[in-house]
């Protein structure tokens, strides 16, 4: 079937211009001063030939068959002047109504209804995308488009790299099309996928053996007072306070569960310190075992029974604590004149020099002058006589002595009387206690 179509015209008006001008296929009306369509059908004899039937458009017009069944004219009527007048006499001929045929623009197709209908090309597989690309259908056509993950370059779609972009707030790995993102040790991902949370790892699992802070990413472990972390950073151990130092207690420490003790040794107590010691005066609370002719005296840690001076012939007893060897008697011609007993206490391992006793004349005559020894008891050489002035002296330890130990020395005191001729001495037995401890 053959369908001829002449061009449309329309119609223009030049602005600023007092008359308009007509395209072809219109005619200026003068007095409504519009362009309208010329009936090519009426003004052009013979407009369609052979078995072709004018259809007048506006700005032109067509030839369709007589025969079309599809496209139906308004203007084809019993009473148009389209169509040649029948000859005369002979009866006026049935023709069939034309109908305007249906022409469908680029991407659209007739369908059953004889409605045009979007062309899916890509249900159709009559697009042009790249096998790398897919096909979105549109209305009228069709776009070539990447997934998601992809990017369109130079007609190939290629993997977008999510970790370039930071994507992922901590650890990123990209896959094909997509990427993962994870997170460092101590932290866990969020929901949306890329963000990492804390993980308070001292309320989830609490790994630490006493007390857990938690930090950003990790934990710390911490130990109680008298604690130490160990190596793995997790476990406490029982800190041995008494090896740090000698001097946390003044005798003995004793290590604890997390902490320590002091002690003390036998005659003496602890001090509200919790390290002192203060030595327990026995003679004093009367806890000793003296007889009473027994003297109690109390050294630090202890105390002894002191038995009262017994003065050996030649000597004679003066009071409780001197003897005398009287002048008139032979046998005192080469014994001191006079024995006075003394007793004193000391710590152990005293620090040194130290002046220790203190001697010295009561009574001083014309012409004499006085010399001070030690007569005996000091073989270990860890005393000496320091001579403080014309009548006294001072005794001076000049090596620690260790207890517990008792010392013996006798003092003597040597007066020397150029005068009269007279030289004679008198003695200080002193009885030196040295307790067991150093305090």
């Amino acid at each position: 079937r053959i369908l001829t179509a002449f061009t449309l015209a329309v119609c223009l008006s030049s602005p600023g211009k007092a008359q308009q001008q007509c395209t072809n296929g219109f005619d200026l009306d003068r007095a409504s001063g519009q362009c309208l369509d010329i009936d090519e059908c009426r003004t052009i004899p013979e407009a369609c030939r052979g078995d072709m039937v004018c259809v007048n458009q506006n700005g032109g017009y067509l030839c369709v068959p007589r025969t079309n069944p599809v496209y139906r004219s308004p203007y084809l009527s019993p009473y148009s002047n389209v169509y040649p007048p029948p000859p005369a006499p002979g009866p006026v001929p049935n023709y069939p109504t034309v109908t305007r045929p249906l022409i469908c623009r680029f991407g659209f197709q007739l369908d059953e209804n004889n409605q045009c209908a979007d062309v899916d090309e890509c249900a159709s597989d009559s697009h042009q995308c790249n096998p790398t690309q897919i096909c979105i259908n549109t209305e009228g056509g069709y776009t070539c488009s990447c997934t998601e993950g992809y990017w369109l370059l130079e007609g190939q779609c290629l993997d977008i790299d999510e970790c370039r972009y930071g994507y992922c707030q901590q650890l990123c790995a990209n896959v094909p099309g997509s990427y993962s993102c994870t997170c460092n040790p101590g932290f866990t991902l969020n929901d949306d996928g890329r963000s990492c949370q804390d993980v308070n790892e001292c309320t989830s699992e609490n790994p630490c053996t006493q007390t857990c802070v938690n930090t950003y990413g990790s934990f710390l472990c911490r130990c109680e007072p008298g604690y130490e972390l160990e190596a793995d950073g997790v476990n406490c151990s029982d800190m041995d306070e008494c090896s740090f130092s000698e001097f946390l207690c003044q005798h003995e420490c004793v290590n604890g569960p997390g902490s320590y003790y002091c002690t003390c040794p036998s005659g003496y107590n602890l001090l509200d310190d919790s390290r002192s010691c203060q030595d327990i005066n026995e003679c004093e609370i009367r806890n000793f075992t003296c007889t009473s002719q027994q003297t109690c005296f109390n050294i630090p840690g202890d105390y002894k029974c002191l038995d009262p001076v017994r003065c050996e012939d030649p000597y004679l007893q003066i009071n409780e604590n001197r003897c005398m060897c009287p002048a008139e008697n032979p046998g005192c011609r080469d014994q001191p004149f006079t024995v006075l007993y003394r007793v004193m206490d000391m710590v152990s391992g005293r620090s040194v020099p130290s002046d220790i006793f203190q001697m010295q004349a009561t009574t001083r005559y014309p012409g004499a002058y006085y010399i001070f020894q030690i007569k005996s008891g000091n073989e270990g050489r860890e005393f000496y006589m320091r001579q403080t002035g014309p009548i006294s002296a001072t005794l001076v330890m000049t090596r620690p002595v260790k207890g517990p130990r008792t010392i013996e020395l006798d003092l003597e005191m040597i007066t020397v009387n150029t005068v009269i001729n007279f030289r004679g001495s008198s003695v200080i037995r002193l009885r030196i206690f040295v307790s067991q401890y150093s305090f």
